[in-house]
């Protein structure tokens, strides 16, 4: 598969998590509204708070990552993909296969 491919796949792949991340906040935030829900002294399980917290770490991180994507979709546009952004040499071919989004080659990124 493509770089370009890849990168689009992975973007439908973060969309439909954060769509799932959001429909749990949602189911969360009903349970939490719900008076009668004792969750703080059930010792069966979670809080609905951890839950919560759980939840939103989840949609930053796939925020994050998808916002990484789509830079990367633009470098490809703008034909500047797959070049480091620190030293300007090209990043391998078996890192971006890995790490699709990847902005610098593996010697900047350990910098």
């Amino acid at each position: 598969m493509d770089p370009e491919a890849r990168l689009h796949e992975r973007k439908r792949e973060l969309t439909v998590q954060l769509d799932r991340l959001d429909a749990d906040d949602d189911s969360l935030r009903h349970d939490r509204a719900d008076a009668t829900a004792d969750d703080e002294h059930d010792p069966e399980g979670s809080t609905l708070s951890g839950e919560w917290q759980r939840v939103e770490a989840l949609r930053r991180a796939a925020r994050a990552e998808l916002a990484e994507v789509e830079a990367s979709l633009a470098r490809v546009a703008a034909d500047a993909y797959g070049v480091c952004a620190s030293c300007g040499r090209d990043i391998p071919v078996e890192r971006l296969e890995v790490r699709p989004h990847a902005t610098m080659c593996v010697a900047c990124a350990s910098r």
